[in-house]
């Protein structure tokens, strides 16, 4: 018996108050001294990281973002004791099927926010209106308005509430999932668990099973180093030194490193900007890929919502609930599949021998873009999509 609460209808805003303070803050920072660090050899630089707060405090319009997110609808429900926020577009086509999109870390739901209507209404963006969905694209919990999480939850319990929002809450018999970051794992785990419910999946980063469950999961590398090429060897020390910082401390201190980042604006943002800038494929200039409207939209879902704290948990309840295979068949992920490769994605830990987890049905490589693909190349995301599904429908 499934424990749920809702859905309820829910519009996208905040309370002016949190926006006077957020403001406020913002407008009597202390700053850090920074030196010798014009190639952000030690992090963010601050003459860049100032400009971006001088226009959260004084040109960016929070009123309009969420008024571009309340075109879509929203809705809340809590399933077995978690908040969940999702939002939806129904499709417009002769037979849309139902696709949940499951976004990552430091992403939130409105990352998706360009691949939605052309996956909904492809007759209205150049597209056959035969490919369309009904688009669910749910808030990870304890991000955004999935919150106030109360408890600890990972990513194969995240597949097991997914699972029960499309068929127990929205009533679908069968959907499609994708995802990328954390959302491709999530959507690893769908495969595994629930194939035989699941038209397939698309994913635009390839994982393995099981993640995060060595015994030392904030080591990427730890016992297969002394086992790779030399080449491989390079790109996986190159591809460390990009993500290990976030990743030992959100799975070893989240706690600790919260304290800081839910009392100063800056110090969030400047956590969140080094990893849209180092992940993405924007040749170390962010705004090539991201607005400022764009990060500052997702920076103040973060802070208004109060979540970082819970999102960064997440990394410690991959590792302190390690996961559980559901079965031994190979692959791992049994739904068919259809896997896009950016090549430019800077935490790409050995894709190609990802792939073998996966009942391939569809693949595509793409040389530009990089980890945040719905954002980066919303083009190619929504084609491949199309694409893997066209006749699995």
């Amino acid at each position: 018996m499934v424990a749920v609460s809702g859905p309820e209808k829910i519009s996208i805003g905040f309370d002016q108050d949190i926006l006077s303070d957020l403001r406020r803050r913002l407008a009597q920072v202390r700053w850090a001294p920074d030196f010798n660090n014009n190639d952000w050899g030690y992090g963010v630089e601050g003459k860049y990281l100032k400009s971006l707060v001088e226009y959260w405090a004084d040109g960016f319009d929070w009123e309009a973002q969420a008024q571009a997110m309340n075109v879509f609808d929203h809705y809340r429900v809590v399933i077995d004791s978690v908040p969940i926020h999702y939002m939806v577009r129904k499709g417009v086509g002769p037979s849309p099927i139902p696709i949940v999109l499951t976004h990552g870390w430091p992403w939130t739901f409105w990352d998706f926010r360009s691949v939605v209507a052309p996956l909904a209404d492809p007759a209205s963006h150049g597209g056959d209106p035969a490919d369309a969905f009904d688009v669910i694209v749910p808030s990870l919990p304890g991000f955004g308005f999935s919150v106030p999480l109360r408890k600890g939850v990972n990513y194969w319990q995240v597949a097991d509430l997914w699972h029960k929002l499309m068929t127990d809450v929205l009533g679908y018999q069968k959907f499609a999932a994708h995802g990328g970051d954390w959302g491709a794992i999530v959507t690893a785990q769908l495969s595994h668990k629930y194939a035989q419910d699941l038209y397939g999946i698309h994913v635009s980063m390839p994982v393995w099973p099981g993640l995060f469950t060595q015994a030392r999961p904030y080591d990427l590398l730890g016992s297969i180093l002394p086992h790779l090429s030399a080449d491989d060897a390079a790109n996986a020390i190159a591809v460390e030194r990009r993500v290990v910082s976030h990743i030992t401390t959100q799975i070893v201190d989240p706690q600790t490193l919260s304290y800081a980042l839910h009392d100063s604006p800056v110090g969030l943002l400047a956590w969140l900007l080094e990893r849209w800038r180092a992940w993405s494929d924007c040749g170390d200039d962010v705004e090539t890929r991201f607005s400022r409207d764009a990060m500052l939209t997702n920076a103040t879902i973060y802070w208004a919502t109060e979540s970082f704290v819970t999102s960064a948990r997440f990394y410690a309840e991959a590792a302190r609930q390690p996961w559980q295979p559901s079965h031994a068949r190979e692959p791992a992920f049994e739904a068919p599949a259809g896997v896009s490769l950016f090549r430019n994605d800077h935490t790409a830990l050995f894709p190609e021998r990802s792939l073998a987890n996966y009942n391939m049905h569809f693949r595509a490589e793409h040389a530009s873009g990089g980890h945040f693909a719905a954002a980066e190349e919303p083009d190619a995301v929504v084609d491949d999509i199309r694409a893997t599904f066209r006749d699995l429908r």
